[in-house]
């Protein structure tokens, strides 16, 4: 996880920081939606390590083998989610897919020590693994590339709640936040962000 998190504070400011408008001094920096976010990706995680354990376990693997596959699942799903992690509202394709490189050097180094991990002579023997095959490979990409397509699409959920929110609406034009009180004349008050 931590070749995965670290390589964040490589991750370059979006294109809009400056046309946002600033956080309340009080407000938490992990708020209501990240906190459910959170939660619900742990959640995914979970589920898809113990049902994949199961699923091998029922097909005739070793309980060494579903070990495996339940710990490769979370070190997989972990680096789709570090895609989405790049921007709280943001698909990795606006956001850039190659905008921070080491994200890949973090992505490709964890994936090695996995590989190490699974098929190494001496690591199935400090932590009791065995190889596992391509099929398997295939069920722990789908399941983790299954927790990034939610979370993207959470993300468009919310972008479309925000835009049709009532004080985001008639000033998008203005590139006001969709945090501008909104007097009850109908006008706004003046922004406090600054549009370079």
């Amino acid at each position: 996880a931590l070749l995965l998190g670290l390589m964040l504070a490589f991750e370059p400011k979006e294109a809009d920081i400056m046309e946002r408008a600033p956080q309340a001094p009080r407000a938490s920096i992990i708020d209501g939606p990240l906190i459910t976010r959170i939660l619900f990706v742990s959640f995914m995680l979970c589920a898809g390590a113990f049902g994949l354990y199961e699923w091998e376990i029922v097909q005739g693997s070793t309980e060494a083998q579903a070990r495996t596959v339940a710990v490769a699942v979370f070190v997989v799903g972990e680096a789709f989610y570090l895609l989405n992690c790049r921007s709280l509202s943001r698909s990795v394709f606006e956001v850039g897919l190659f905008s921070n490189p080491w994200i890949w050097v973090g992505i490709s180094a964890m994936m090695l020590a996995q590989l190490a991990f699974t098929y190494l002579p001496v690591m199935n023997t400090l932590f009791q693994t065995e190889p596992i095959s391509v099929a398997a490979w295939l069920r722990i990409t789908a399941c983790s590339a299954l927790i990034y397509v939610v979370v993207g699409l959470e993300k468009s959920w919310r972008r479309r709640a925000r835009a049709n929110s009532p004080h985001c609406r008639p000033w998008v034009s203005q590139k006001l936040s969709c945090s501008t009180p909104i007097e009850p004349s109908g006008r706004h008050r003046p922004s406090t962000v600054v549009t370079l």
